[in-house]
């Protein structure tokens, strides 16, 4: 599946990025990373703060290559995870890992599962592992987006 096959679908909506809109999303990435690494916190609330990482990163991916997701269609976490080895490159494998987190996260907030330390270090290692990866993508790809 293509990206334009996700926008003829309606699972993502044109998107022009601004450079401010970019930085502020990577930074509130960043941010959260340090955040899920407090240990004074739940391990779900740990999880919670990486996750939400992951998906900024996400977005972030997306909204540089033009898209966002629609919010209006079920779905779009999954959307915009899966997407990632069209926006930035990233390996079926790792897409698998950050789907897998996904899943964990609908257990933990729907149905109050809990978090076991084990995954909240995945979670914080996908995350950074993410951030790197976008960053680095946008840094060669669309510099004009990015802090140098």
């Amino acid at each position: 599946m293509t990206l334009e096959n996700l926008l003829a679908i309606h699972c993502l909506v044109p998107h022009q990025p601004t450079r401010e809109g970019i930085v502020k999303l990577l930074t509130a990435a960043a941010r959260n990373i340090g955040d899920s690494k407090a240990t004074n916190i739940s391990a779900e609330n740990r999880f919670d703060a990486a996750y939400k990482a992951i998906m900024q990163c996400a977005m972030v991916a997306l909204a540089a290559n033009g898209y966002r997701t629609s919010t209006s269609v079920p779905g779009h976490h999954a959307t915009a995870i899966q997407a990632l080895p069209k926006t930035v490159g990233l390996t079926v494998d790792t897409v698998i890992v950050l789907d897998a987190l996904r899943k964990q996260r609908n257990v933990s907030d729907y149905e109050g599962d809990p978090v076991s330390d084990g995954v909240v270090t995945a979670c914080i290692e996908s995350a950074e592992l993410l951030l790197a990866t976008v960053t680095q993508w946008i840094r060669r790809n669309r510099p004009e987006l990015i802090d140098r």
